[in-house]
């Protein structure tokens, strides 16, 4: 992935805040030089470096026949910038751009058909997506229903081994432009651009302390 200096993010709490918001991930895996892309809703752990990432596929997807390299990826907020908002646009003849933040895994699929581990990854998505809609549809292990629908899917670890963060948000900037373009979003409203916006300020809150504390 593309990233100049100024929009490299190293700190993974970065990361677990991007997943925490959208768990849904983009899955790329190549057999015999084909692309083959998945869009699925993941469960995450991390410690310290170690990043372990569960989901599982339809049996007929033939992604779910790609153990090996692969890649994922994790969206964050995006939103588009007018030049508008900024202080200089004139004397800097300023041009639109797009502000966003993205992750990029790269690792190694192992994949599984036991039905005790696909049991597993059915039962914590559904705890886990159960309770942000404020419901609590369980899978039940001892229903005979429930196991033979197990039968349909393929789950897979992800085992990450490289991590790209992408968080550009106007680091190349003067502050003010910064703060122009984040106030601007924030009134717009809507959730990628709040969302923006705060990463916007968070960053520029980072620099300032960097520069103090030089």
């Amino acid at each position: 992935m593309y990233t100049p200096r100024a929009f490299v993010e190293t700190d993974l709490v970065a990361l677990d805040r991007l997943i925490a918001r959208d768990a849904f991930v983009t899955l790329v895996t190549v057999a015999d030089g084909v692309p083959c892309v998945s869009h699925l809703p993941v469960l995450y752990a991390r410690e310290g470096d170690r990043i372990v990432i569960e989901g599982h596929w339809a049996k007929p997807n033939p992604q779910a026949r790609h153990a090996g390299p692969a890649l994922l990826i994790v969206h964050g907020p995006h939103a588009y910038l007018s030049p508008g908002w900024y202080v200089d646009k004139e004397e800097a003849a300023r041009v639109p751009t797009w502000n966003y933040a993205v992750a990029h895994l790269h690792g190694v699929l192992e994949l599984t058909d036991d039905t005790a581990e696909l049991a597993s990854i059915v039962d914590r998505l559904s705890q886990l997506n159960e309770a942000r809609v404020g419901n609590d549809w369980r899978f039940e292990h001892d229903r005979d229903d429930h196991v033979r629908q197990l039968r349909g899917i393929v789950g897979f670890r992800f085992m990450v081994e490289r991590v790209e963060l992408k968080f550009k948000l106007s680091q190349n900037h003067p502050a003010a432009n910064v703060e122009g373009a984040a106030a601007a979003l924030r009134q717009l409203g809507g959730e990628d651009n709040v969302a923006v916006s705060e990463l916007m300020r968070e960053r520029l809150a980072r620099q300032a302390a960097d520069v103090g504390a030089t």
